[in-house]
């Protein structure tokens, strides 16, 4: 199976679904990651402000998380962070649907659209523009995740609110997830921030006792295609 995930910044592809990458990775499946933002430009009045060596260096801590999650390859389409609002719409959906062309993936894993990050939801429209599901369009299955600092911070004041009911079993990779966010030195943070170590493990264990295992990770299906002829 060849999996796609479709992340605004780097690290969001960790916090979204590191566990669950980890897991299909390690069962065999082709998993690539795309990361639309740049990332930390919008920490600065102007984007020509940011330090050149600090983003190079975020994008090669993209390529280490990668690697430590055991994907296929990450890439890294550099517009411009947290601005993804100021793009026309039609460019970023181009980028994923020459991607999914080049890539033919059967399942996407990409934000949910409630979040408190504008670029999150204008990924999650782009993703679902690209993927229309026309005959013969390789992507079967798409998955919403949460991000934490975004996500829950948006309090369910934006619509739709975050409503996971898919449930991963990530006992056994949540260290791999941890440890591909720690490559993000510059975006890790301490507890109790929601994107800490301890606050990442608490949210696993939190959903892990919702479905009955040790940690786990929650997405919401978008959308399921069945083709002919498969087994229920």
């Amino acid at each position: 199976m060849r999996v796609l995930v479709v992340a605004a910044h780097p690290d969001d592809e960790v916090l979204g679904c590191g566990g669950t990458a980890v897991r299909l990775a390690q069962e065999g499946h082709a998993v690539h990651i795309a990361i639309m933002a740049e990332g930390i430009t919008s920490r600065h009045a102007q984007r020509d402000q940011a330090d050149a060596k600090q983003l190079s260096r975020l994008h090669q801590q993209a390529q280490a998380a990668a690697a430590k999650m055991g994907a296929k390859d990450v890439v890294l389409f550099k517009l411009p962070d947290n601005r993804l609002d100021t793009v026309p719409l039609l460019e970023v959906v181009k980028l994923v649907e020459e991607l999914v062309e080049k890539l033919k993936p059967e399942v996407i894993y990409t934000h949910h659209p409630g979040d408190l990050n504008i670029d999150h939801e204008v990924v999650h429209r782009a993703v679902l523009t690209a993927t229309r599901p026309m005959a013969g369009h390789p992507v079967r299955e798409i998955y919403a995740f949460e991000v934490p600092s975004s996500t829950e911070w948006a309090f369910q004041r934006l619509q739709p609110s975050f409503r996971p009911n898919v449930f991963v079993d990530v006992t056994s990779t949540l260290d791999a997830k941890l440890d591909a966010m720690a490559c993000y030195d510059s975006e890790s943070r301490e507890f109790p921030h929601p994107r800490s170590s301890e606050a990442l493990r608490a949210l696993a264990t939190r959903w892990g006792s919702v479905m009955g295992c040790p940690a786990a990770e929650a997405f919401e299906l978008v959308r399921s295609i069945r083709p002919a002829n498969t087994p229920r």
